[in-house]
């Protein structure tokens, strides 16, 4: 089915805008059946800003790409680099199950394989959408009225035979939250956890969907899908879920916090740090930083009555001297659960950084057992008068 009805002018005119007119006139594109498929489609016709646009070549075989310039670059499936703008052209392809997970899959690309052959081994309707490079919007599998229905719904039944579309579903469910996601693709979610594919899933692939989820402005969204399909206590059986971490994380989104604050909240209240890091593949800035906010919300120096002692020891413990910026941030991710005075902490981060250790190791240097000690005091002295 192509389409083009019921768009308004704004929807044309970004569709339009996919391709450039270096895309018309392209040599290497002239006469090949190519279009523009899946999110960037998806997103022009939602008004928003398009990422990486994905190709895809019907009708074509490897050596047609190659004898045109195109760079090979696919492992399991032909996949080409355009020499100029190195944007990734696939040949159309069709898939089967053929073992456990979500790389037990048997590809097959000829030039018999269409573009509705193509869009069909997708994950849901509105990401199975395409662009030509005449301007038609392609949409043989309904997405366009998911689209104005607000629905994700899952492509066919082998929806649930790659456990990946359970992570990407939750993902976009927090991405476009106003969406709602059909009762059939929650059944078939719910078999990927029951039929035990979820449990093929390797931590890396996990972060990378887990990760572009929490950069979302609903990542509670996607943490509900996860427990509701009971997906979460395979994927990250350490991580406690509470609602309540739902209206956390969003307000880390509306704050605009990095992604290794939003990990760290989202760990907040699991004690199992390094458990929860292995099963999500977790890397290493995200870790530090779900350890260092337990400890400053677990620090004496927020309590009634703290003082230098307290205050010192809290920098000291999260290496505040050499990372001010990393305590700022910390700082920052703790509101979300705590109240706190930033511009009083950096204050006094500020003050303790003034201290001269230069001028004290010089006084003490014949005396070196005395530096640390001296330098210890220098610095409650500068906390005390802040």
């Amino acid at each position: 089915m192509t389409t083009t009805a019921q768009l308004s002018d704004q929807q044309q005119q970004a569709l339009q805008q996919l391709l450039s007119v270096a895309d018309r006139t392209d040599p290497l594109l002239d006469g090949l059946e190519v279009y523009i498929v899946g999110g960037a489609v998806r997103d022009a016709l939602l008004n928003l800003a398009a990422g990486d646009r994905d190709w895809v070549v019907v009708g074509a075989l490897p050596e047609d790409l190659a004898q045109r310039g195109f760079i090979p670059v696919g492992g399991d499936f032909p996949v080409f680099l355009h020499p100029r703008t190195k944007e990734e052209f696939a040949l159309a392809r069709t898939e089967r199950k053929s073992g456990k997970g979500y790389k037990g899959f048997t590809f097959y690309t000829g030039v018999d394989v269409s573009l509705a052959d193509d869009l069909k081994r997708r994950d849901l309707t509105v990401n199975a959408l395409a662009y030509s490079l005449d301007g038609r919007l392609c949409d043989p599998l309904g997405g366009w009225a998911d689209i104005q229905q607000r629905c994700l719904r899952h492509i066919g039944a082998a929806f649930s035979e790659d456990p990946v579309r359970l992570l990407r579903l939750a993902r976009f469910a927090a991405r476009f939250h106003d969406f709602s996601i059909a009762a059939e693709t929650l059944a078939l979610a719910r078999d990927l956890v029951r039929l035990g594919e979820v449990d093929a899933l390797v931590p890396e692939r996990v972060w990378q969907e887990f990760a572009k989820g929490l950069l979302t402005a609903a990542p509670g969204r996607m943490l509900q899908v996860l427990q509701d399909t009971e997906a979460l206590a395979h994927i990250a059986p350490s991580l406690l879920y509470t609602p309540a971490l739902d209206s956390v994380l969003a307000w880390a989104s509306k704050q605009n916090l990095p992604l290794s604050s939003r990990y760290a909240l989202l760990c907040s209240q699991s004690p199992e740090l390094d458990s929860i890091a292995k099963a999500l593949c977790s890397p290493r800035e995200a870790k530090d930083m779900a350890r260092l906010l337990q400890l400053m919300l677990s620090s004496s120096a927020f309590s009634l009555g703290a003082g230098p002692e307290q205050y010192l020891e809290l920098f000291e413990q999260c290496d505040a001297l050499r990372r001010p910026d990393r305590f700022e941030q910390l700082l920052h991710a703790a509101q979300g659960l705590i109240t706190l005075d930033e511009k009083t902490w950096m204050g006094r981060l500020e003050a303790i950084r003034q201290v001269d250790a230069t001028a004290i190791v010089q006084k003490y240097k014949n005396q070196g057992q005395h530096i640390k000690a001296a330098l210890r005091l220098a610095r409650l002295q500068r906390l005390g008068s802040v």
